[in-house]
C-alpha cells in the first residue's frame, strides 16, 4: 500500500474543499508545484492532482499549473478533472502524466474508458465518487442511480491501473474512511482499489492496512496532511513496517 498526497487546484491555487463543494474551499498554498514538491521530498511515491475547475468546466483549466508540477517533481503524477475525450488523455500522457483519471465519462461514455484502457493499458484510473453508494458525476454536482460496485464491475476486464474510490460525504471532513464500502468494493472486483475520503490520523492508515489482503493498494490523503493531523513520513513508515 502507498500513501498518495492530494494536490487539488482551483484558480491556480492549492485548495481543499469540504465534500466537493466549490464554495467551501480553504487555500493552503498559492503554489501547487511547491506543495507537490514538499510531498515528494517527504517520500511520496505518487502525487494525486485534481483540476477542480476542469471538473466543473468539463475540460482542463489549470494546464500551466499542471506543467509546473511535472517540472518540479520527480515522482509519478496521476491527474483527474475535466478529462472527457481521447485527445485530452493523449495530451496529458504526452505531457508526462503517469496515470489519467476518468470519472464522469465512465457513466456517460463508457466506450471512451474501455478504448482508453486498450490504447493506454495500465495508465488509466477509473474514478468512482459516491454518495451513499451511488456514483456522482460532473464535479460531484449530480448523483446518478448507478451503484459504485455495479460501475466497477463493468470494467473488470479492462486494463485499468486502479480504481480511485471516494466517499464524498467524508471527503475533507476527517471523519475516518468508509471502511465498509471500501471493503465491499475491493471484494467485488479484481481491480486494485485506492481509497479516498475521511482519512485523518495514523489510526485510519492502520485500519486501511487491514484491507490490503482484499486489494486495497493505496490511500489518497488531502486535508489531514495540510492541517497536520497526519504526518506523511510517519504514515509511510507505518505502511512499510
Amino acid at each position: 500500500m502507498i500513501i498518495i498526497p492530494a494536490v487539488d487546484i482551483k484558480d491556480g491555487k492549492c485548495v481543499r474543499l469540504l465534500q466537493g463543494r466549490m464554495e467551501d474551499e480553504t487555500v493552503f498554498s498559492q503554489d501547487p508545484a511547491a506543495m507537490a514538491r514538499r510531498w515528494a521530498e517527504a517520500g511520496a511515491e505518487l502525487i494525486h492532482v485534481i483540476d477542480l475547475d476542469g471538473a466543473f468546466a468539463k475540460h482542463p483549466q489549470n494546464i500551466s499549473a499542471i506543467r509546473k508540477i511535472l517540472k518540479h517533481v520527480d515522482v509519478p503524477v496521476q491527474l483527474g478533472g475535466g478529462i472527457r475525450n481521447r485527445d485530452t488523455v493523449q495530451m496529458f500522457l504526452d505531457m508526462g502524466i503517469k496515470r489519467v483519471i476518468i470519472g464522469t465519462e465512465a457513466i456517460q461514455n463508457p466506450r471512451l474508458l474501455k478504448e482508453a484502457c486498450a490504447e493506454f493499458p495500465n495508465q488509466i484510473v477509473l474514478g468512482i465518487d459516491a454518495r451513499n453508494g451511488y456514483v456522482a458525476i460532473d464535479g460531484w454536482t449530480r448523483t446518478t442511480r448507478v451503484q459504485a460496485i455495479d460501475l466497477a464491475k463493468q470494467f473488470e476486464n479492462c486494463k485499468l491501473a486502479a480504481i480511485n474510490f471516494t466517499d464524498i460525504y467524508r471527503d475533507g471532513m476527517q471523519t475516518g474512511p468508509n471502511l465498509i464500502e471500501i471493503q465491499r468494493l475491493a471484494e467485488s472486483v479484481a481491480i486494485p482499489i485506492v481509497a479516498s475520503g475521511g482519512v485523518s490520523t495514523i489510526k485510519d492508515i492502520r485500519n486501511l492496512l487491514a484491507l490490503r489482503s482484499v486489494g486495497v493498494v493505496g490511500v489518497i490523503v488531502g486535508k489531514a496532511l495540510y492541517t497536520g493531523s497526519l504526518n506523511l513520513k510517519e504514515a509511510i513508515d507505518v505502511i512499510k513496517t
